[in-house]
């Protein structure tokens, strides 16, 4: 996160500048000699108006013939270079087990970025990147891999003036995570210093449990700094979930009633309504709440209903995060069968298409007892939310998809309307849309047209595609972009992780002891199993209508 910005422009900061529009067709050179001693001067890119770059850099990829490479990373990093994110002195190094060479491996990314691309391709900028994009063909166990990709960032580091600063990207399989930081410490490749940065970015999942998740952050720490280390989250690059901060404390309107004395109680839910796809192997190792819940809903959750932060300083951030996580109050197993439902879909249709059942899906097992739908009430112990439940809800194949913060206001006082004709007063009702249509919209009530008082609730809607254009993006820009600004306000640090698998793993122990009773059917298609929605109609509640 981007803290030079005005905190009001938070929400835009990446794609939406308005001072690079207009500046995409500048020339830039055709050739890039990448022989050791034989540094090239290469066009620049055009710098922001309030001349802001970033760090030099080689932004290593391990894992880069993968899925999360061609999808994510390099459209990502095109878009960066886009709106003009990027240093000038930048390289890719994309290391890999599949025996290409770099010109086959450009070829390969130029194709993938015309055709993943929803927008008109710049093909100066694609250029531009392609010409810094290189290869390296190695297995990632093996130490002399590190040998040759410490002699490749020599060579690439001369040619590019990058002054050795390296960023690894961990695009692997999490059984890899600590033995490539094994090896690149080995090699010396992830020394850090005052006058050149090594940073580590790793995917989730962060374990499995607290266990793993505490064994994963101790071999992690064996090599290298907390500070080196990035755990991305991609639903925090998402500007509606970063804008949660501003819209909370840049607004005197709002943060006054942010608190137990005006809420009544808050939902999250992050629905799909794809089923587990090429995933399934995956998730019948995982599940929905280990796939979701202490990742994506309980960051979510941190922003929601942390403190205000002396300042908007990485660390002072994420400490105010992980003291609401802490204060989470963890369950009892008697709680977890109160306030916590596990469900999976059974066979339905989706957009009228008929879709498969979980237990047809392709590597799932036949008999699976893995949940792909997951809500709990979590309570947090603090002055601020006390006696405010938190609804989580997170599920595949349900109606659409749609991940939103839903904060619900008390009821105002009926007596002051006890002579009208209005019956009951609507609650008022914020909702934070964070995908698929980034939003926020505030219902009220107001006075229907006419002589008697009748109270009718309207709604107050903003949508950033209206305000801020449709730029492309993959969720990832932003995260890149603070990575190489040495910026973790948005990646979790080893106390947050841990935090998270402390209120997850008591409800995996109930249900993985309850089998086939902790799982209730619904079909694809819908909301979840009607036990989700019984969850809070004993406290005299519903879920938000999504319809």
């Amino acid at each position: 996160m981007d803290t030079s910005f005005d905190p009001s422009l938070l929400g835009a900061r990446i794609s939406h500048d308005p001072s690079v529009e207009g500046k995409r067709n500048v020339k830039h050179s055709q050739d890039v000699d990448t022989r050791p001693n034989h540094r090239q001067e290469h066009s620049d890119l055009p710098q922001l108006s309030n001349g802001q770059t970033r760090s030099p850099t080689i932004f290593v990829v391990f894992g880069a013939q993968g899925d999360l490479t061609k999808r994510k990373l390099i459209p990502a990093l095109y878009n960066l270079a886009l709106s003009h994110h990027l240093p000038q002195e930048f390289a890719i190094l994309g290391v890999d087990v599949v025996p290409v060479n770099t010109e086959e491996f450009r070829e390969k990314i130029s194709r993938d970025i015309q055709e993943l691309s929803s927008h008109p391709i710049d093909t100066t900028i694609k250029k531009w990147l392609l010409d810094r994009l290189h290869y390296l063909q190695g297995d990632f166990r093996d130490p002399h891999t590190y040998e040759r990709l410490q002699a490749m960032l020599t060579q690439l580091n001369e040619t590019y003036g990058t002054r050795e600063n390296y960023l690894y990207y961990l695009a692997t399989a999490p059984t890899f995570f600590s033995e490539i930081v094994q090896k690149l410490g080995a090699q010396g490749l992830v020394e850090h210093r005052k006058d050149y940065y090594r940073r580590v970015v790793i995917e989730k999942p962060f374990g499995h449990d607290l266990p793993s998740a505490r064994s994963m952050n101790h071999a992690m720490q064996e090599v290298l700094d907390e500070s080196q280390i990035y755990r991305i989250d991609h639903y925090l690059g998402k500007e509606t979930v970063q804008n949660i901060l501003v819209f909370r404390f840049a607004n005197c309107i709002f943060e006054p009633i942010w608190n137990h004395r005006f809420i009544d109680h808050v939902q999250i839910t992050v629905a799909e309504s794809l089923g587990v796809e090429h995933r399934g192997a995956y998730y019948e190792s995982a599940g929905a709440l280990r796939d979701m819940v202490p990742n994506h809903l309980l960051q979510i959750l941190s922003f929601v209903a942390m403190e205000p932060p002396n300042t908007f300083d990485p660390e002072a951030v994420r400490d105010e995060k992980a003291k609401v996580l802490r204060a989470i109050q963890l369950m009892h197993p008697t709680d977890v069968l109160q306030s916590t439902v596990a469900g999976q879909y059974e066979a339905g249709s989706i957009d009228g298409h008929s879709v498969l059942p979980y237990r047809s899906e392709v590597n799932v097992d036949p008999l699976s007892l893995k949940e792909t739908f997951a809500a709990m009430t979590l309570h947090i112990e603090s002055w601020r939310w006390k006696g405010v439940p938190f609804y989580l809800r997170t599920g595949k194949r349900m109606q659409r998809r749609s991940t939103e913060v839903v904060i619900q206001f008390k009821s105002a006082p009926l007596m002051l309307f006890s002579k009208t004709s209005v019956g009951q007063l609507t609650p008022n009702v914020l909702v934070i849309r964070i995908q698929p249509d980034e939003g926020i919209s505030i219902s009220f009530g107001a006075k229907i047209p006419g002589p008697k008082v009748n109270v009718g609730t309207v709604d107050m809607d903003f949508q950033y595609a209206e305000y801020f254009g449709d730029a492309p993006s993959t969720g990832y820009e932003t995260l890149l972009h603070d990575v190489m600004a040495g910026d973790a306000t948005l990646f979790q640090r080893s106390d947050i992780v841990e935090a998270g698998w402390s209120v997850v793993d008591p409800i995996v122990k109930v249900w993985e002891s309850l089998g086939s009773h902790a799982i209730f059917p619904y079909v694809a298609g819908t909301w979840g199993p009607l036990e989700a929605h019984t969850l809070l109609a004993k406290d005299g509640r519903t879920w938000h209508d999504h319809n």
